[in-house]
This record gives C-alpha cells, sequence and structure tokens, in this order.
C-alpha cells in the first residue's frame, strides 16, 4: 500500500513557508515540519515552517515574494493580512545561466497546412477582420450567413469574426494607432486564415489606405479590403462580403495536411486564474513542453510583462546577450513608468481569483508564471503583436489581461495558445487553437468540458512535472495537427479579440 502523502508540500529547503495540499484544519499536526497549525489552511495557500519577524523575507521557491507586515509564527497563515511588498535587490547577473540548447535532429513532425508563400498553418479558416468597431455587426452578419453556408464542410473549420472596440475616437497616428494597426495586420496576414476580408466603416481615423500603407497589406485573392459606406451601407456589404468570401472558398478548399516539422509552431504560453498550484505543476509542465519544442527547432513566446514583474532576473540570467536583456528591462521600466501616470502600482495584481487560490503578492505569481517559459536561452523580446521571427524561447511585451496578451502573441505569429488555470478560466482564441492545461484535479473534474489536461497529479504525487511536460508536448502536435481543443469543440474564441488600447479614447 502506497504510504500517504504529506498535507504540505515545501519547494525548497531556503523556504520558510510550505503549500497546503488540501483545506487543514486548525489544530492538525504535521510530521514534517513537526507543528500544529493556528490556524485554518485553504488547500494551494502558504502557512509558516519557522518563526518570521516582522520585515523579514518570506521565501518560496527559494527566492523572496514579500516581507513580513506583522511577526509571524510557525503553523499561521501566510496571506495578504501578513504579508507586504518592499524593494530589494536582484541579482539579474545577464547570461550567467544561458546554455546551448541541445537541438533534436531531425526535428518531430506535426500535420499541418502549408500556405503558398511557405509560412505553416494550424488551423484553415476564413476570417473577417474590422478596421473600427463600426463595421463589427456588418463583420459578424457576414461570418454567420457564410458561416451557415460552410457548417461542417470537411476542409474549412469555419468563419470568424474579429472585431473589436476601437479604431476612432483615438488620435490618427501615434502608438495607439500604430499598436492597433500592427495588431489587425497580424491577424490578417494569419496563416490560420486561408482567406480575409478588411472591413471599415469609411470614416474613422483607421483608414484602410493609412492602415495598409503602414503595415504593407496590399489587397490580394487572399485578402479583400472594403468599407460599409463606399458599398452603399449596411445590407449592400453583407451581400459583397459573402461574395467575397464565396470566391476565397477555392483557396482554403485547396489546402491538405502534411507532414511539417515541428520548427514550424510558434507555440503562445499563457496562464489565467491562476492559483497557488501553478507554480508548481501547470506551469512547470508547460515549461518542460516548451523546451522541448525549442528543441525541436520551434519558438514559445513567454508575455505579460506585469506578471514577470519580480521575477525578471530569471529571465535576464537566460539571456542569450546583453542586448536581450536590455530590451527586456526597459519594458519592466516603462511599464513602472506607465503605473505611475496612471496612479497604480505594478502589485496591483494578483486578481482577487488568485488570492483566493493561494497567491499572495506579483512576486510570488510572477515567479510562477516564469516557469511556463522552461530553461532554454531567452533569445529575444518583442513590442505587442510585432512578428515573431526568431526561433526558441522568446518574450512579447504585453499587458497581463489574458485576451489583451493573446491577441497580441497571435498577431505576433502564435499558431497554437497552452493556456494554464488554476481557477478554471473558460478561454478560445480563434484562429488559434486554445489548449487548456489545469493546476489541479478538483477543478480538472469540476470543469471537465473546458479542460484540456489535468497537470494536478504533479501535486498528488502521481505524476512528475517531466512525464506532464511530454505529455502537454504530445498534446501540442495532436492539436496542431487538427485535433480539436475543448474550447473549440464549445465554440469559444470569436469574442476574444482584445488590442491593447494604449492612449486617451476622445
Amino acid at each position: 500500500m502506497a504510504a500517504a502523502l504529506p498535507l504540505v508540500l515545501r519547494l525548497s529547503p531556503a523556504d520558510n513557508v510550505v503549500i497546503a495540499r488540501r483545506d487543514l484544519a486548525a489544530g492538525t499536526m504535521l510530521a514534517d515540519p513537526a507543528l500544529t497549525l493556528r490556524q485554518p489552511i485553504p488547500t494551494g495557500h502558504k502557512l509558516a515552517i519557522a518563526p518570521i519577524a516582522a520585515g523579514d523575507a518570506i521565501r518560496r521557491y527559494g527566492q523572496i515574494i514579500g516581507f513580513a507586515s506583522a511577526a509571524i509564527a510557525p503553523g499561521e497563515h501566510v496571506h495578504a493580512h501578513n504579508v507586504e511588498m518592499r524593494a530589494f535587490a536582484r541579482d539579474n547577473a545577464v547570461g550567467a545561466d544561458a546554455r546551448p540548447t541541445a537541438y533534436r535532429d531531425p526535428p518531430v513532425t506535426f500535420q499541418g497546412i502549408r500556405r503558398p508563400d511557405g509560412r505553416v498553418a494550424t488551423r484553415n479558416y476564413l476570417g473577417v477582420v474590422t478596421s473600427v468597431n463600426c463595421s463589427a455587426t456588418v463583420a459578424r452578419a457576414i461570418a454567420d450567413r457564410m458561416g451557415r453556408e460552410l457548417y461542417g464542410h470537411p476542409v474549412i473549420d469555419g468563419v470568424v469574426p474579429i472585431t473589436h472596440n476601437a479604431g476612432c475616437g483615438m488620435a490618427p497616428e501615434g502608438e495607439g494607432m500604430d499598436v492597433l494597426r500592427r495588431t489587425i495586420a497580424g491577424y490578417a496576414n494569419h496563416p490560420n486564415f486561408a482567406g480575409v476580408l478588411l472591413l471599415g466603416l469609411g470614416c474613422e481615423s483607421n483608414q484602410l489606405a493609412r492602415l495598409a500603407a503602414a503595415t504593407g497589406l496590399e489587397e490580394s485573392e487572399r485578402l479583400r479590403f472594403a468599407t460599409i459606406q463606399d458599398k452603399g451601407g449596411t445590407a449592400a456589404t453583407i451581400a459583397w462580403g459573402v461574395d467575397a468570401l464565396r470566391a476565397m472558398v477555392p483557396l482554403a478548399e485547396s489546402t491538405r495536411r502534411e507532414p511539417v516539422p515541428a520548427s514550424a509552431l510558434r507555440l503562445a504560453l499563457e496562464c489565467g486564474g491562476s492559483d497557488g498550484y501553478s507554480g508548481i505543476t501547470a506551469n512547470p509542465a508547460l515549461g518542460v513542453a516548451a523546451d522541448l519544442l525549442v528543441a525541436n527547432g520551434g519558438t514559445a513566446i513567454l508575455s505579460e510583462t506585469p506578471e514577470i514583474y519580480g521575477a525578471e532576473h530569471l529571465l535576464t540570467r537566460r539571456a542569450a546577450s546583453p542586448a536581450v536583456a536590455e530590451k527586456l528591462m526597459a519594458r519592466i521600466a516603462w511599464w513602472e513608468d506607465y503605473a505611475a501616470r496612471n496612479h497604480g502600482e505594478m502589485n496591483n495584481n494578483p486578481s482577487p481569483g488568485n488570492k483566493a487560490g493561494g497567491l499572495t503578492t506579483i512576486l510570488e505569481k510572477s515567479l510562477g508564471a516564469v516557469a511556463k517559459g522552461g530553461s532554454t536561452n531567452l533569445v529575444d523580446v518583442y513590442g505587442y503583436a510585432e512578428p515573431v521571427t526568431a526561433p526558441g524561447l522568446v518574450f512579447m511585451d504585453t499587458p497581463g489581461y489574458d485576451p489583451v496578451a493573446v491577441t497580441g502573441q497571435v498577431a505576433g505569429g502564435a499558431n497554437v495558445i497552452c493556456f494554464t488555470t488554476g481557477r478554471g478560466s473558460v478561454f478560445g482564441a480563434k484562429p488559434a487553437p486554445s489548449i487548456k492545461l489545469a493546476t489541479n484535479t478538483p477543478m480538472y473534474e469540476r470543469m471537465a468540458d473546458d479542460m484540456d489536461l489535468d497537470c494536478g497529479p504533479v501535486v498528488d504525487g502521481l505524476a512528475t512535472v517531466e512525464e506532464k511536460g511530454a505529455e502537454i508536448f504530445d498534446l501540442i502536435l495532436r492539436t496542431a495537427s487538427g485535433e480539436p481543443t475543448k474550447s473549440e469543440a464549445l465554440g469559444l474564441g470569436d469574442h476574444e479579440f482584445a488590442p491593447w488600447i494604449i492612449g486617451a479614447t476622445m
């Protein structure tokens, strides 16, 4: 008979807290370390295993996650009520942990779709992308009508409306418009779209001609432009749009899946609804999968700058060059200034749901989030929605808000998404498939219709992080080959396009 698992997890010998494996009542006696709980400890939350004086550092993962705001006795709950943030020095040690990558030769393959220009798709959609919110309803009507015509098509996955709430009421030039145009162009050019309509109203700040000139978009048999005002209104534009998509159907039908090396994959690494187990199970397991992808020549895209804040030194230590580290630290500095200008602070994160799941400070959350990036070198840093071209682990500067972060990654070329969650995020991101990785088994079982893989067995001692990472990598390859994710089966992903809106809305 297998020995019972300890009631708590200690993640590093340097830690002065441990993590509860399940809900623990006050008075519970622990054997290792030997102490009695002074308070109830919810599952995934922390408790002290040694006296911690007011002002002393609190350590998890062997790293500082905060400082005691009051004295904490062994067996007491360690959370937002007695932990605070303080400034402290970190050792960035640029490149200290950078190592040559051991590449697999030949790389593994998946069943991908090669586009005429050589790019590789994992899905085969038609799309209607809007330049402004004013064309959103017409775009959805076109997509709905054409989608019903193509329902059940053996080769075409469907028609996706890409709509948003911006494009006017903002400066026609400048950083905000540059970011919006770059994001729209990234979707219009995405290999998972066989053909796209780019639809405007006609009088918006984000004029189609200027958008095309700024991003290099050109009309072709797979990309058509139109404005509702020029086409004569709603009904006329819907009729034109359906006809234009029908003309693209042969392009989409001509594609077939074929063996493609995994080097063609660009994987978005995302976490949302994180909990106290995220940095123990799903995130490090995804990091193992990211390492396997990089070893096969592929690209893993880490993002969410506010959610690596406080753990950036773990990435600079793996930077492939000082220039890469400097690019990352420049983005951190930009966010510090951005938060200050808006009368905020970087530690307004974690969210209420994160805290309910056991996370206390942004430092703790960031240390767990960075684990998604595995252990290979950080080879480049990209601005929001910039095209990702470098193979290997890269970082994209995005907000921490999941839909906005993933929108930037997909605009940058991500053709598969892995999304870890502890509280139970439901998320899709057409045209890219989104794989949900549960950090704990109770949530996985409760939300089985939404979760693709359970990483909870890691905390239960039934699987290793490495075993789950290999399982995730296999699921990535199957998904890229056409196997539908749970979010796709539920039809999620038509409403999650959320570009980062920078600057004033006037």
